[in-house]
């Protein structure tokens, strides 16, 4: 049997073969590209046809977002949550915490956002004195973004390079948990935590609110908070000094 031909110049096509394309198409067009198909085959004006393709992109955005919406909910359903594996100590007698660190989220994450279709990079960039970093979700082509700043941590003897590299590295995790919505548990081996403290969702919130007033994190725990880090802040004490940041004026720099 003789395959029928194939135009890809419809001017060239004969009338015949365009009514008998037309005939075998829906009588209801099911998506932009067939109403755009149909449209061509017609010879509609141009005009008619750029609209045409235009609403075929916005379609093909639409379906892409819907399906990134469902592949991200069915992986954050599988994704358990993530152990802290990490802890940091401001020394003997003093406060400690736990983290998970980039690794160990990275360990549970990936397979299943693999499964699902899902891939993500890093973006930094710096403004203002600020380095942002940006999460980039994505998934057959469609994309989201998630950016957190923050200023160079300062914090023990680091040089000026290790400053930088603590921040992104501080910003990649909370920036891939923002934009999942992941939430991380402690790995305490079965025994209790006996030290309340703020939760990593306080401690961005706090943080995202001292920089949108124009300060540093370092003025607030040096002169507001009188703390060494905004995580040891006292949970009880997290309202309001939220609320204290929120209505403090806007300022240039970090004078406060």
């Amino acid at each position: 049997m003789t395959e029928p031909k194939q135009y890809t110049d419809l001017s060239i096509m004969p009338e015949g073969a365009k009514r008998a394309a037309m005939y075998s198409m829906p009588v209801t067009p099911a998506t932009p590209m067939e109403m755009l198909s149909r449209a061509m085959m017609s010879g509609a004006a141009p005009e008619t046809l750029e609209k045409l393709l235009a609403l075929q992109e916005r379609w093909e955005h639409n379906q892409a977002s819907k399906a990134f919406d469902e592949a991200i909910a069915a992986a954050r359903a599988e994704i358990p949550p993530i152990k802290k594996n990490k802890t940091v100590s401001y020394g003997a007698g003093k406060a400690a915490y736990n983290h998970e660190d980039l690794a160990e989220i990275e360990r549970t994450i990936l397979p299943i956002l693999s499964k699902h279709g899902i891939s993500y990079r890093f973006r930094t960039t710096v403004a203002d004195k600020q380095i942002i970093v940006t999460c980039i979700l994505s998934k057959g082509g469609y994309r989201e973004e998630n950016s957190l700043p923050g200023p160079a941590d300062t914090s023990g003897s680091k040089n000026p390079i290790q400053q930088i590299g603590s921040t992104v590295t501080y910003l990649e995790r909370y920036a891939l948990k923002a934009a999942l919505g992941l939430s991380a548990t402690d790995d305490d081996d079965g025994i209790s935590a006996t030290q309340d403290k703020l939760t990593d969702d306080q401690v961005i919130e706090l943080t995202q609110a001292i920089i949108t007033s124009g300060r540093t994190v370092e003025w607030f725990c040096n002169f507001a908070a009188k703390i060494p880090a905004i995580a040891e802040l006292a949970p009880e004490r997290y309202a309001a000094a939220l609320a204290h940041v929120k209505n403090l004026p806007m300022v240039d720099n970090a004078a406060g």
